[in-house]
């Protein structure tokens, strides 16, 4: 899978992205990752890439030209159109689900603002989905980038070296993880759970389902509530309640 990202500032993906699970994926092709910087593209003189708003207020905004021009040095030969997304606090929530849809994607561009955003125009012209990471303000959409391809690139085929440990991680299907332990076995006087150390596969999973649905409806109501639970998962609960 293929991610371009737009940005004025590319040399902190390469500190970011490449190490640990995501760096290895790229040394063994199984993702590319390539940071442009937009101030290359700009006609300006001094580089420059944002000017003061029209209409007037504080702030600056990005203008449509270099960002453009960069866009069309990465699309230019394609006989397809890639997904552009634009990292903007206006866009759709970032979501496990929303992440999986993407990952499908073999070519992402990823648009990072800066400042009081973009020219409107670049949005219409280029912009596929506007995708935010929270209902929070920060100072560019390179963090926001990140976030995002780390995310969709976990869901890659053999980026994880373990594939079932996508499958069991928190929001995976709509569940947070359940309680993760490892030696010692006791530690300043607590002890793993026994059914952990039983070596018996089929109770630890009634387990660690129980201990999910009990940890999503005590820490996350709002996934909770939206859960399709089974019999089997109301009876845990219920078991719950009379321990």
């Amino acid at each position: 899978m293929k991610f371009d990202v737009l940005t004025l500032f590319p040399d902190i993906f390469k500190a970011v992205l490449g190490g640990s699970i995501i760096g290895r994926a790229q040394v063994n092709g199984l993702l590319e990752i390539n940071a442009v910087n937009i101030r290359s593209f700009s006609n300006d003189k001094h580089m420059k890439t944002d000017d003061y708003p029209y209409g007037g207020g504080s702030g600056m905004v990005m203008f449509p030209q270099p960002i453009f021009d960069a866009y069309k040095s990465l699309t230019e030969g394609l006989d397809y159109k890639p997904k552009v997304i634009y990292l903007s606090p206006q866009g759709k929530v970032l979501t496990q689900e929303l992440a999986r849809e993407l990952s499908k994607e073999k070519h992402l561009i990823l648009l990072c603002g800066h400042y009081e955003g973009i020219d409107e125009r670049i949005i219409e012209e280029i912009v596929d989905e506007e995708v935010s990471i929270g209902d929070y303000v920060l100072t560019g959409g390179e963090l926001p980038a990140m976030v995002l391809i780390d995310c969709i690139s976990r869901m890659v085929p053999g980026v994880l070296t373990n594939e079932e440990s996508n499958l069991t991680e928190s929001h995976y299907e709509g569940l947070l993880e359940y309680p993760q332990y490892t030696r010692p076995p006791e530690f300043n006087g607590r002890t793993v759970p026994e059914v952990l150390l039983s070596g018996h596969h089929a109770n630890i999973e009634k387990w660690r389902r129980k201990q999910s649905l009990i940890r999503t409806r005590d820490k996350r109501p709002d996934l909770f509530k939206n859960l399709e639970l089974s019999k089997e998962d109301r009876k845990m609960l219920e078991e719950e309640y009379k321990e």
